[in-house]
């Protein structure tokens, strides 16, 4: 089970955490439990970083950002235990959850579950902190924001779970932003691959990281909220979202859609470089200072001038990003050739996405038509086998999300 920031947000709602985590112990299952910050505590321990050191070491900016969970993974202990539960605490290092050393972003490697298995199996409740853990040189990492959800997902795989269930502020994944959409549906269940597309393309009701791992473990995912009334069912017959394989998906939910879910991103940035020299090797120059400063590109899209001499080059990266990128090609515009450089953080990226896409034509053309009719100018395109992104201007996001939800036939009773 796992709480995000939200959930544990005071004294009152981890009293709530704590009945919903005595009830399933008490409807026969051992329980290991994975809890994330405060809502705002890592926001605030960030800005005591920056307020320090703008220049901050890594390595010391995780031992402090870390200090959230273990706050929150102590008090949840401690409500358990005031209610009749065994419960204890296990911080990363203490299990140990081993890392790679980048911090601020570390991957987890391995999770030694033995102590951990023997006391789940003593009836004790495992409260572990999430985001957190351990490099082989014994120093503190983070798993970078949102890490606690991969946190669960690693310890499920690593305790061979029936099930992960992520508690969250919403109560499973939508068709689209509910905010946006008022007839949204909720969704029985997605794929593996459905989920992390809308991960990675705005929805952000899970981080990519945690569905990539699910998948690769096969851990059962269920979304769901901690929000709940105090009679409510326990998670076994609350009906969440299930994140499962594309096998376990054909025998739940006999009647799926063309189309999944739409997801939203503003946070996306438009860069064309201009005359760029059209010879092998070019396009390499423009992203190998990206990738090596851990700059992620999604759309890229290279039009040959007229001489064939030489190109533009359009790419999208993280609004966050910006900045970097800008420095980064400024510097290596001898090395790369071009002539101008523009930029546009106005932008956003709407993706439709649905493993029914790979056995139905037309998915595509309803998407431009769609906008088409509402005078909405794609200014980028791209796809995969299960996804079709397109890149607009970012006032005209929520309009884009309501046409396409209509269009096609999510939008519910």
């Amino acid at each position: 089970m796992k709480f995000g920031g939200t959930s544990m947000a005071g004294t009152e709602r981890i009293r709530r955490v704590a009945g919903i985590v005595k009830r399933q112990q008490e409807a026969g299952h051992e329980v290991a439990v994975v809890v994330s910050a405060m809502s705002g505590e890592t926001d605030r321990l960030v800005t005591f970083c920056r307020e320090a050191n703008p220049l901050y070491d890594p390595a010391e900016y995780d031992v402090v950002v870390a200090s959230g969970e273990q706050v929150t993974s102590g008090l949840l202990a401690l409500h358990l235990q005031a209610l009749g539960c065994k419960a204890r605490s296990w911080l990363g290092w203490q299990l140990p959850i081993r890392t790679d050393e980048a911090h601020a972003k570390a991957r987890i490697e391995e999770i030694d579950s033995a102590a951990l298995l023997a006391s789940m199996a003593a009836g004790e409740i495992a409260v572990i902190p999430g985001f957190q853990g351990l490099t082989a040189d014994n120093r503190v990492t983070t798993l970078g924001r949102g890490g606690s959800d991969t946190s669960a997902v690693a310890v499920a795989a690593a305790v061979k779970a029936d099930r992960c269930d992520i508690y969250t502020d919403v109560d499973g994944v939508y068709t689209t932003d509910p905010r946006i959409v008022a007839k949204a549906r909720k969704l029985k269940s997605v794929t593996y691959e459905e989920m992390l597309e809308l991960a990675s393309v705005g929805s952000k009701v899970l981080q990519t990281r945690s569905v990539s791992l699910a998948m690769k473990e096969n851990v059962r995912v269920q979304v769901l909220s901690s929000f709940i009334d105090e009679s409510a069912p326990p998670a076994d017959s609350l009906p969440g979202t299930m994140i499962v394989s594309d096998e376990e998906l054909e025998g739940l939910d006999m009647e799926r859609q063309l189309i999944t879910g739409i997801a939203a991103d503003k946070n996306e940035a438009k860069v064309i470089l201009t005359r760029v020299p059209d010879r092998p090797g070019a396009v390499a120059t423009i992203f190998s200072p990206l990738a090596e400063a851990n700059i992620n590109v999604d759309m890229i899209i290279q039009n040959v001038g007229r001489e064939h001499t030489d190109t533009d080059v359009t790419f999208t990266v993280p609004a966050s990003d910006l900045d970097r990128t800008k420095a980064l090609l400024d510097a290596q515009q001898a090395t790369i050739g071009f002539e101008k450089m523009t930029t546009d953080a106005k932008v956003a990226k709407i993706s439709v996405v649905g493993v029914g896409m790979r056995s139905h034509a037309g998915v595509a053309s309803t998407m431009f038509k769609a906008l088409a009719d509402r005078g909405i100018n794609i200014q980028a395109i791209s796809t995969s086998e299960i996804k079709v992104s397109v890149l607009i201007d970012a006032d005209e996001v929520e309009l884009a999300v309501r046409v396409l939800h209509t269009a096609y036939e999510l939008d519910g009773a």
